[in-house]
């Protein structure tokens, strides 16, 4: 069972107080405790007085007191995590929170399940708090993040928050091309040690976006990938998935054919260690 303060301060964001009333009530039924605070004061105030896990709140990061709010959850040496409720199509907004170690986010409209899954990978792991923000410029984004498979989702999130006016299809290319080539970043060059990180670079051009990952392995042969769809034989064009059984191996692999096929360019550099892809916008 865990504390969890709500500061609701954005009324644009949430102003139903009987879906707030729904959510609330959503959370207390899986056994956590939950206290209201109408406004960032009072929130500061409830924070001075109590102890909580985790704080819900849809305090735009950009605004000076959502700033203070953020900076004051981190002072103190305290365990203490937050969710934030965010506006779709808010790229700052996201960056500014991972700057401030939040971590998870949910985008307004929400469904109560998506808040509740929220809540549960905030309370469970806080991913995103570890994410190092190197460069927060729209046209230029430069992070550092754990070798964690938990840490790659929030920063989908913030794919798609910078992709927002971009057509769906080329964002959903986007965000799957990044999730493939982030995961075998973590999980073959980092080996899911969270100690070690990962680099990633995100570069909105006029006409593309091109995604950098650097992964802190040795890199890999990629002739010897036996247990990728990639080089599956024209007539085995599932030998892999045995291979893979074999070796005790999770399901997948066909993470850089697919890739292939959805970007306009992938490349790798001497070593594989590092990978870059570009989708063109126009």
């Amino acid at each position: 069972m865990s504390k969890i303060l709500v500061v609701n301060d954005d009324q644009s964001l949430l102003d139903d107080q009987s879906l707030l009333n729904e959510l609330l009530s959503a959370i207390v039924s899986f056994g956590h405790t939950v206290q209201s605070a109408p406004d960032r004061q009072s929130g500061l105030t409830m924070l001075a007085a109590d102890t909580f896990e985790l704080v819900i709140t849809d305090l735009m990061t950009l605004r000076p007191e959502g700033i203070e709010l953020l900076e004051k959850l981190q002072q103190g040496g305290r365990d203490l995590k937050c969710l934030m409720m965010i506006r779709q199509g808010m790229p700052d907004v996201v960056i500014s929170a991972l700057r401030n170690h939040v971590c998870e986010f949910v985008t307004v409209p929400f469904t109560v399940s998506e808040l509740l899954s929220a809540v549960n990978v905030a309370l469970a792991s806080c991913p995103a708090a570890e994410i190092e923000v190197v460069s927060a410029l729209r046209e230029w984004v430069e992070l550092r993040l754990p070798c964690s498979i938990d840490a790659i989702a929030p920063l989908q999130k913030l794919l798609a928050e910078l992709g927002a006016d971009l057509p769906q299809e080329i964002l959903e290319a986007i965000s799957y091309a990044f999730r493939e080539m982030a995961s075998n970043a973590v999980e073959h060059g980092g080996k899911l040690d969270p100690t070690k990180r990962i680099e990633v670079r995100y570069m909105r051009l006029k006409r593309s976006i091109i995604c950098w990952i650097k992964d802190p392995g040795e890199g890999f042969d990629p002739a010897r990938l036996d247990h990728a769809a990639v080089n599956n034989p024209t007539d085995e064009p599932f030998r892999h998935i045995f291979v893979r059984e074999e070796k005790g191996m999770r399901a997948g692999g066909f993470g850089i054919l697919m890739t292939n096929k959805i970007v306009d360019e992938l490349i790798y550099n001497e070593r594989h260690n590092e990978v870059m892809f570009i989708k063109y916008i126009s």
